[in-house]
């Protein structure tokens, strides 16, 4: 992984605010020209610390309205395996690996109650799975 210094982190931070914002508004900002900003950005593509560029649509718009967090606790060195089945669930919006009682943390994003309770299924069905604690995302009161 390469390093990141001040310029790209700025960059980063200016397109995480806004990712279409045009490359010539980004270089004023970023005080630096069009060609260093386009460089930059390429090689933070390819580098694959930018995975892709998308679109953030307000909590009340979103058809994937039902959220939630889920912890999964796996099952002895299993936690590759178990990763790689959840990767292909379009519904598991963001997955972390983390320390302490539960192994994993996952972000699921489903567009009813009816979808989330056959996606949770789905997930305890996992081989390696061994539990798992699911709260669900009532209201965001800070992003």
């Amino acid at each position: 992984m390469q390093q990141l210094d001040d310029l790209d982190q700025r960059l980063l931070s200016a397109l995480r605010a806004d990712g279409r914002e045009p490359v010539a508004t980004l270089a004023r900002r970023l005080g630096v020209t069009r060609a260093t900003v386009n460089s930059r950005l390429d090689r933070l593509v390819q580098s694959g610390t930018v995975l892709g560029f998308t679109v953030r649509v307000r909590e009340e718009n979103d058809p994937r309205s039902v959220r939630a967090i889920s912890l999964i606790e796996v099952e002895g060195r299993t936690t590759d395996d178990v990763i790689q089945r959840l990767r292909g669930f379009p519904e598991i919006h963001s997955l972390h690996t983390t320390n302490g009682g539960w192994d994993l943390v996952a972000e699921v994003r489903t567009v009813s109650l009816g979808n989330f309770d056959r996606v949770l299924g789905q997930i305890r069905a996992v081989d390696g799975v061994v539990n798992s604690e699911t709260s669900l995302l009532l209201t965001s009161v800070l992003r």
